[in-house]
């Protein structure tokens, strides 16, 4: 910073050439006289307000001092949390994250500002400000990473969920970084943290770790459960709320065990799965929040003993799952990728149930994902491409050929939106065995999307495992 000006010679200078007095420049700043006269003096550091206040009175972009104002309050004067604070929501308010990159690492070596850091970082992240608090919990996480505190694993919690997104590759390496620090949580935390693994791990079809989480949040509800059940005490009536209901990790743990078995062509087993949460008479409160969530389970308990039964031949139920996820909007997309999957299993007709939900099944083709219900983006995302990978194989199969290669297409091009490489291998091995019977048109547009693909590094190697 050498020959570098300050923040006060830059506003004397500014005094001197419009032939301000300090009345007037505080006038003008909203600021008293007495208190510019302070900070022109070198007597007081200025808040951030006050630098606020003064920058927009020199015309100039809101932060544009930000960076000095840290060297002179950080590095040149003891840090004082009082300004440091305000400043940290204001460069989020700017999305200035290389300030507090900038301000972490000054503080990084103290662990006394962890806690105080990991509040903003909480702040942020309810605000939605998800690139200022991955910046706090990343910082707060590498200051206490000996430390093997609940805070820690808090950190990682929340950055697990922040790097969330489309990309399926990234999502594995994002979960599988979590995990270790999933028992090191509160165990009310701990049944949140395991629903999220769950889904990200079951949205990836890595079965073998869905039923690992899903027993583990299992077991663990059914004790907290039990803790309810004891007679009240002053400690207990002071326990951590869960985000759900208890009942509720419990019966998902069983509905994803139920999914685990389903995958594996196990759908005896899976209907016993299915079928524990389908008497849910022992769920004794009352309250609103309750109710919605036992009228959820109670008609995905039936839904899913349908779906289970249908997956072992019985098609005499189908036209009641029909009528089930005609009903309920949050459903058709698991509803029609689990008929079309019985379709091509026992070589059931579909097409007028197709044809029923003919509006649907465009504008799921025609737009991208989005998180529906519980169900997360991520989740949603591979439910499409699985439901693409079935249609395409429908028709294929009944030699409906245009048909059959616009869904693999459709499929294909998702699935490499999302990087999911055992998806891609799929629809390439699918497109592969039907190509004699392909158009021009079909394999221009299906070589184009890989060649499109082929240019971004990270997929180079999908691409090239065909």
């Amino acid at each position: 910073m050498t020959n570098t000006p300050t923040i006060r010679t830059e506003l004397e200078a500014f005094i001197k050439r419009k032939g301000l007095n300090i009345s007037q420049l505080g006038k003008e700043a909203g600021l008293n006289a007495g208190t510019v006269s302070s900070i022109l003096k070198g007597n007081r550091v200025m808040a951030v307000d006050q630098l606020d206040r003064m920058t927009a009175v020199l015309a100039l972009p809101q932060g544009y001092y930000y960076e000095q104002y840290i060297q002179e309050c950080m590095v040149e004067a003891v840090p004082n949390w009082r300004r440091i604070r305000p400043l940290l929501y204001r460069c989020a308010e700017l999305d200035k994250l290389d300030c507090i990159r900038q301000i972490v690492l000054l503080l990084l070596d103290n662990l006394t500002y962890s806690p105080l850091l990991f509040e903003v970082a909480e702040d942020f992240f309810k605000q939605g400000r998800k690139a200022s608090a991955a910046l706090l919990y990343e910082s707060v996480a590498n200051s206490e990473r000996r430390q093997h505190s609940e805070r820690l694993a808090f950190c990682q919690y929340r950055l697990f969920t922040l790097r969330l997104g489309d990309d399926q590759e990234q999502n594995l390496q994002a979960a599988l970084q979590f995990e270790p620090f999933v028992d090191r949580l509160d165990e009310i935390d701990q049944l949140d943290a395991l629903r999220d693994l769950a889904n990200t791990y079951r949205s990836l079809q890595r079965w073998d770790k869905v039923d690992k989480v899903a027993e583990e949040m299992g077991n663990l509800a059914r004790i907290q459960i039990s803790l309810t059940q004891q007679p009240k005490s002053s400690r207990q009536e002071a326990r951590k709320k869960s985000q759900r209901p208890l009942f509720v990790y419990w019966a998902f743990s069983n509905l994803l065990r139920g999914s685990v078995c389903d995958s594996r062509g196990e759908y005896e087993e899976g209907l016993q799965f299915n079928q524990a949460y389908e008497d849910l008479s022992w769920v004794i409160d009352t309250d609103s929040d309750t109710k919605h969530w036992l009228q959820l389970y109670n008609g995905w308990a039936k839904a899913n003993v349908c779906v289970a039964k249908l997956m072992c031949g019985d098609q005499s139920i189908l036209q009641e799952y029909v009528f089930y996820i005609k009903d309920n909007e949050d459903e058709i997309i698991t509803g029609l990728l689990n008929i079309m999957k019985a379709a091509n299993l026992y070589d059931i007709n579909v097409d007028k149930i197709i044809e029923t939900f003919e509006w649907e099944i465009r504008f799921y083709t025609d737009n991208p994902s989005k998180g529906i219900g519980i169900y997360t983006e991520q989740v949603v995302a591979e439910q499409l491409t699985r439901f693409f990978y079935e249609i395409a194989l429908y028709y294929l199969t009944k030699e409906a050929y245009h048909i059959g290669f616009k869904y693999l297409l459709v499929g294909l091009n998702k699935s490499l939106q999302t990087n999911n490489e055992t998806r891609i291998i799929k629809f390439v091995r699918l497109l592969e065995r039907f190509r004699s019977f392909s158009s021009h048109e079909t394999i221009f547009e299906y070589q184009r999307l890989l060649k499109e693909e082929n240019h971004d590094e990270k997929n180079t190697s999908v691409i090239s495992s065909r």
